[in-house]
């Protein structure tokens, strides 16, 4: 594998949907927020791994924001897509829609901000190839995700 190949934020962009259920609910019908996120860190090591090309572990989870609630019987998109790496890091948000099939609409429910860190075959972490963001909406992303990673840096 060639570590130096830049990959853009579309080569890594993860899209799935889930059916939430009875099962993934309390008593009022509200979709746990642990079901969510469990759901996207799921979709956001995939991203992840489709950047790297090797196993990811979730090493952070920057930021989670709840815009409304989830009802059971919600269809849910998870779209994730890597927005900034570091030497073996590699920055993921995932932004989750309830999708309403019938009237073809989306509406943002979850947004997240996750950090992985990309494995050898030692377990250790290992360089990923750098991101290239090309549209003006990627590089806004990026720019949002540096900043993040900055301000942590600063503590």
């Amino acid at each position: 594998m060639n570590a130096a190949v830049a990959r853009t934020p579309a080569e890594t962009r993860v899209l799935t949907f889930a059916l939430m259920l009875p099962e993934h609910a309390n008593h009022l019908g509200h979709v746990h927020g642990g079901w969510i996120m469990k759901l996207v860190d799921e979709a956001g090591g995939l991203a992840a791994t489709r950047h790297a090309r090797r196993p990811v572990v979730t090493v952070a989870v920057d930021g989670m924001v709840f815009h409304r609630p989830v009802l059971t019987g919600s269809v849910l998109q998870f779209e994730a897509s890597v927005v900034a790496v570091g030497r073996s890091s590699i920055d993921v948000v995932v932004d989750v829609h309830h999708e309403d099939p019938i009237a073809g609409t989306l509406e943002r429910v979850h947004t997240a901000s996750m950090v992985y860190v990309a494995l050898g075959e030692d377990h250790r972490p290992a360089p990923v190839p750098p991101l290239a963001p090309a549209t003006p909406s990627e590089l806004e992303r990026h720019r949002v995700a540096m900043e993040r990673r900055a301000a942590k840096e600063r503590g």
